[in-house]
């Protein structure tokens, strides 16, 4: 499969629809063909235009969400991080369905423009909610229902929107073509810029909007932004590379496991030579040694002929190797879940110790809680920024690699960040709680303590999320099969999603074993809550997390695709 620009598809317009691509324009070599840098920068805008409108969007809800679930619908503390968390891990676990139906039947550009439908809708049920009389927070249970159905509906339009979005994005830059591939590096980095002015944005201005004047007025800005921003989006199409789907990647994959196990029993040809493969099959894959049981798949038998024979009996090289990609991928995958649960932190009780500490600027201007949160974003900007000007140029003369170091090894350094950053945020939680005893029967609304004393976790942990972040979402698109390639930001997206439900389960966890064992660390409110201890165990499970992260990430092997 390959991609193809639009204005050249003139000849088989009435083959296929416009959104879907043939082979039949590409070189004798199967490569795209050539166009402008600025061509595909452009095309790269109209993409990144939508995601700020995506992320603004999401921002605003998100980190402002505590708040709205414990001051308007007056949940308990423990409750309101607990429905936080799981709404964030229901909105990056469905991108793993939207990227299936992306990939194999839908195509990017065709869901993507659904579920931007569908997030508009959220938004629009939401901006209903405040101003309708009949659902608004004065009604109680009506209201809760009709909020929760909106931003679930948000989660809906979130699981096809951020795969399809990011790998289409991906898709425009040309891997065969040195200067595109390059490109396609600081396409991360800047796309990841994009996210954090987005999530600038939506916790200063936005967050301001909903606490002082009006959560409507703020949903009602939202609304019309996504729908300025599809209209943008629609307007690209003319400049855009096309991936056509090809139906589900997974069958392929079953189609090896089935070969490998009719064939188990027999013996390992003398050299890969003599396994089974396609010539000129696109951008085929290099044969590797390990998982070396799958390669029986490939296997000819005495009494077989390629061209006769079912795909689940004999299947090539390259397909055996795509699913070794994605074998090798799970252990990484599953030691990378721990990142994902000290991310969800900065959203839920960072937020909510920002609301009990002194925000005053000045003598009259209170910034809201979540804004604090703008922090991380500029970390992460900095980060992305400092990685991509200075670091990395100076990594490429250094070891003479494109990329200056591996994709793991940039993901391992936001991990260490992430242990700092943890063990900073359980000093100075401390520091807050001695405030608070000292304080305590007070008439003040807050304490004395600055919130800008959690400066700097808030930007260590952006810091570590320019590393870990940038780094994951290139290895899931970059390391799995082309065919593959939405599924791949899916897994990224739901290393966060399930690392947001284990951080909701170890709430739980240890809220039941500390109580049961004497006070537990989540009490009523955050004066009577240990979180510095959280945090100093979650900055303990990180680091052993790591140790095994580091052994599996030097045994990783990387895709090796065959020179044409």
């Amino acid at each position: 499969m390959a991609l193809q620009p639009e204005e050249q598809q003139n000849s088989v317009e009435d083959a296929k629809d416009m959104m879907f691509v043939c082979d039949s324009s590409l070189d004798h070599k199967g490569r795209l063909p050539l166009r402008s840098s600025t061509g595909t920068w452009k095309a790269a805008f109209f993409i990144i235009a939508i995601e700020f409108t995506e992320r603004l969007s999401y921002f605003a809800i998100a980190t402002n969400l505590i708040t709205y679930l414990t001051k308007v619908i007056h949940e308990d503390l423990t409750t309101a991080a607990k429905n936080v968390n799981n709404w964030a891990g229901v909105t990056t676990i469905t991108p793993l369905l939207g990227a299936f139906l992306a990939d194999a039947y839908a195509g990017r550009f065709l869901m993507i423009l659904l579920s931007s439908i569908v997030y508009l809708m959220g938004l629009g049920i939401l901006t209903m909610s405040q101003f309708i009389p009949s659902l608004k927070p004065s009604k109680g249970k009506v209201h809760e229902v009709v909020f929760f159905a909106g931003i679930y509906l948000l989660s809906l339009g979130s699981g096809g929107h951020k795969p399809s979005l990011e790998s289409f994005g991906a898709d425009q830059f040309d891997d065969d073509n040195l200067e595109e591939r390059k490109g396609k590096m600081s396409f991360f980095n800047w796309w990841n810029a994009a996210l954090c002015s987005g999530l600038l944005l939506a916790v200063t201005v936005l967050v301001y909007l909903q606490d002082n004047i009006s959560w409507g007025f703020s949903n009602i800005i939202l609304t019309i932004t996504m729908a300025l921003t599809i209209i943008i989006f629609i307007l690209g199409k003319p400049f855009y590379r096309y991936r056509a789907p090809q139906g589900s990647p997974l069958t392929p994959i079953l189609q090896v496991l089935v070969a490998a196990f009719i064939k188990r029993n027999l013996p390992h040809p003398s050299t890969p030579d003599l396994l089974y493969e396609v010539p000129n099959s696109g951008r085929s894959l290099n044969h590797t040694n390990k998982l070396r049981f799958l390669d029986k798949a490939c296997i000819i038998q005495d009494n077989e002929t390629p061209e006769a024979a079912s795909h689940w009996k004999l299947t090539t090289v390259t397909k055996v190797e795509e699913t070794k990609l994605i074998v090798n991928m799970i252990p990484i995958w599953l030691t990378t879940l721990q990142f994902g649960v000290c991310i969800a932190q900065p959203t839920t009780f960072f937020v909510k110790q920002s609301s009990t500490m002194n925000r005053m600027i000045g003598k009259k201007f209170e910034i809201p809680p979540a804004t604090v949160a703008s922090l991380a974003a500029v970390g992460m900007l900095l980060c992305v920024v400092f990685y991509e000007k200075i670091m990395l140029p100076i990594l490429r003369r250094v070891t003479g690699k494109e990329r200056g170091i591996t994709i793991l090894q940039r993901v391992g350094i936001g991990m260490v960040i992430t242990i700092l950053g943890l063990a900073v945020a359980a000093i100075v939680e401390k520091q807050r709680l001695i405030v608070a005893e000292k304080e305590k029967g007070g008439n003040k609304r807050f304490l004395s303590m600055s919130v800008f004393w959690l400066s700097p976790q808030f930007l260590i942990l952006g810091i570590a999320d320019g590393f870990a972040l940038v780094g994951l979402q290139e290895f899931f698109y970059d390391q799995v099969p082309d065919s593959m390639r939405s599924l791949g930001i899916a897994l990224y997206l739901s290393v966060i999603g399930v690392g947001s439900f284990i951080s909701s389960f170890l709430i739980t966890v240890v809220n039941h074993v500390t109580e049961k064992n004497g006070k537990s660390w989540f009490g009523k409110d955050l004066n009577s809550s240990r979180l510095d201890k959280f945090y100093w165990l979650l900055a303990a499970m990180t680091g052993l997390n790591f140790g095994v992260y580091v052994i599996l990430a030097k045994r990783h092997s990387y895709k090796s695709v065959q020179k044409m």
